[in-house]
C-alpha cells in the first residue's frame, strides 16, 4: 500500500500530515498545525461528537476528511470489520426502504396468500441485492472514467467504505419504524444520501464537484431504474 495512504490529513486543506497531536500526559495534548495552511490540522479531536454530526449533516468537507481519513484510517486494524458491518447495515436499511415503498402498494396491503407473500419477499430481496450490485458496479466504473487520477491510487474498498459511511442518512429510516411518515420522506432521504455521497467522493478523490455529482448521480439513477 502507498505510504501516503497511511498518513493523516489536515481537515482544512487536505494536506498529508504524519501526526495530529502530541500527548504529554493523559488528558494533556497539543494539536499539531498543518505545514501547508498553518491551521490546526484536526480541530475535531477535541470536539464533541454532536458537533461532528452537525457538520456532517451540513456537508462540510472538513468533517468528512476527519471521518474518512483521520478516524476510519485505512491501515487501522478495525477497518476490515467496519467495512463488512457497514455493508450489512446498508443492505438491511435498503431492504427496509424497499419494504416501506412496497407496503404503500395496494397489493401488499390487501390480504395475501402464503405463496404470494413468499414470492413478494423473494422479489424484494432480489431487487435489493441486484440494485446495489448495479449501483456499486456503475459507481466504480464512473470513478475510473470521470474522476481524477488520485482516484486510481485508492483501493475500491476504500471508496466503497466512503459511500457506505456517507449513506448515514439512511439511519433516519429507523425513525419511520416508530413514527408514521408519508412515503415521500424516503425520497427526501435519498436526496440527502446522494448529496452526502457526492461530498465524500470529492473528499476522497479530490476531483471536481461536477464530476463527483455525475458519478454518484449515474450510480443512483441505475439503481432506481433497476428496482422500480
Amino acid at each position: 500500500m502507498d505510504m501516503d495512504m497511511d498518513m493523516y490529513r489536515c481537515v482544512e486543506c487536505g494536506f498529508r500530515i504524519k501526526t495530529l497531536f502530541v500527548q504529554y500526559s493523559p488528558g494533556n495534548i497539543r494539536l499539531m498545525k498543518c505545514e501547508n495552511c498553518k491551521a490546526v490540522a484536526d480541530e475535531y479531536i477535541e470536539c464533541n461528537f454532536l458537533i461532528l454530526l452537525i457538520d456532517l449533516i451540513l456537508h462540510k468537507p472538513k468533517a468528512y476528511r476527519h471521518l474518512l481519513f483521520n478516524v476510519l484510517k485505512q491501515g487501522a486494524p478495525h477497518f476490515e470489520g467496519l467495512f463488512w458491518k457497514s455493508t450489512v447495515g446498508y443492505l438491511l436499511l435498503d431492504a427496509y426502504r424497499s419494504l416501506v415503498l412496497k407496503s404503500c402498494d395496494e397489493e401488499w396491503s390487501s390480504s395475501m396468500s402464503l405463496s404470494s407473500l413468499v414470492w413478494t419477499c423473494r422479489k424484494l430481496l432480489t431487487d435489493v441485492f441486484l440494485g446495489n450490485l448495479l449501483f456499486l458496479g456503475t459507481f466504480l466504473l464512473a470513478t475510473k472514467i470521470f474522476l481524477s487520477r488520485s482516484a486510481g491510487s485508492l483501493r475500491n474498498k476504500d471508496i466503497l467504505l466512503a459511500i457506505l459511511i456517507s449513506s448515514y442518512f439512511k439511519m433516519f429510516l429507523i425513525v419511520m419504524m416508530v413514527w408514521e411518515f408519508p412515503s415521500s420522506v424516503i425520497f427526501i432521504i435519498d436526496l440527502f444520501v446522494l448529496s452526502s455521497n457526492t461530498v465524500a467522493v470529492k473528499v476522497m478523490t479530490e476531483s471536481a464537484m461536477s464530476r463527483c455529482i455525475g458519478a454518484c448521480f449515474s450510480a443512483h439513477a441505475v439503481k432506481i431504474f433497476t428496482t422500480q
